[in-house]
């Protein structure tokens, strides 16, 4: 028999369970509804790859039951935070300080050949400064959405055996990146003392960009690393997805560069265009985001969070016995 397509999973649930029959006591036959062979031919025949009306299981998703649960899990988090921090750079000769090779191997690429042949401007701050205040946030982006798409196939001892939210995975996973952007932040303070700059007053706006892009991270890992139980394509793609997206975004140029016509589309579907230009106008020249464009972004941070735990929760019945 086929299996359900994805698009009945996420409207009903990955679980085909089986409610009581209308009249029938407690605990009879164990929830199965019974019913004679004919019925069940003539319903099934009609499209096999959808149980019956009366067979499918609709689960009501409680929002704040699933947030106060997983607010109890924090244990669990903490606790998978350490093991991947241990796993990830035990035995390693320079340890914590490969989080900070990636953004500064990228900056130096960047300063050596988009400086000198493309000619962005930088608005009088140093190209290296300029390039690397983007590389931070981006390489927080990337990496939690890289860690966090596989964070449920990376966990399959785990989700098969021991019963927790199965948010905490992804959860974790950008936790774990969040650690490493600190490490990163380091060369940031150094590159500011290297070319005499510091932050200006406006980058007290700096946490409401940090919430805006951890919404728009974690609602885009959650919805990655559910489909992904189902679409083991998207393992490989992701990453792919990830490095264009690098070209795609201002971290080498800036997004005076986008065409303005085109910006508010752009907004919406690349938050991190606004967000990171926000890091640059708040941090390097000590201006205040540009409201409109950020309102976008936060907007559609928003709606992936939404929707990214939504689908989230709905497909959760299903990942142990998809994996």
């Amino acid at each position: 028999m086929k299996y359900p397509k994805l698009g009945w999973l996420i409207a009903h649930g990955p679980r085909s369970c089986v409610e009581s029959a209308p009249g029938a006591s407690p605990g009879a036959g164990q929830g199965v509804v019974r019913r004679d062979r004919t019925t069940a031919s003539t319903d099934w025949t009609a499209d096999p790859t959808e149980p019956p009306a009366h067979l499918r299981y609709r689960r009501r998703i409680a929002l704040a039951d699933a947030m106060g649960e997983l607010w109890n899990a924090r244990g669990l988090v903490r606790t998978l935070v350490e093991r991947d921090i241990r796993v990830r750079y035990k035995r390693t000769f320079l340890g914590v300080a490969w989080a900070i090779v990636n953004p500064v191997l990228f900056m130096v690429v960047f300063t050596f050949f988009f400086q000198r042949s493309a000619h962005i401007s930088t608005g009088g701050v140093p190209y290296a400064l300029f390039s690397y205040i983007a590389l931070v946030p981006w390489s927080f982006f990337s990496e939690a959405l890289t860690l966090g798409s596989a964070s449920l196939i990376g966990n399959l001892s785990l989700l098969n055996k021991v019963y927790c939210p199965r948010e905490v995975f992804p959860v974790a996973s950008l936790l774990t990146s969040a650690f490493d952007t600190l490490m990163s932040v380091v060369v940031l303070v150094v590159l500011f003392g290297a070319y005499g700059f510091a932050p200006g007053a406006e980058s007290v706006w700096v946490p409401v960009l940090i919430l805006i892009e951890v919404a728009f991270t974690l609602g885009l890992a959650l919805f990655l690393s559910s489909a992904l139980i189902y679409l083991r394509d998207l393992r490989y793609a992701v990453p792919l997805v990830v490095q264009l997206g690098m070209f795609v975004s201002p971290v080498a140029y800036s997004i005076t560069s986008i065409p303005r016509a085109v910006r508010p589309v752009y907004d919406v579907l690349d938050p991190m265009g606004p967000i990171l230009d926000s890091f640059r106008r708040t941090v390097l020249h000590n201006l205040t985001p540009q409201w409109g464009a950020l309102g976008l972004a936060a907007a559609a941070a928003a709606a992936w969070l939404l929707g990214g735990y939504i689908l989230f929760k709905r497909l959760e019945t299903g990942f142990a016995d998809m994996a």
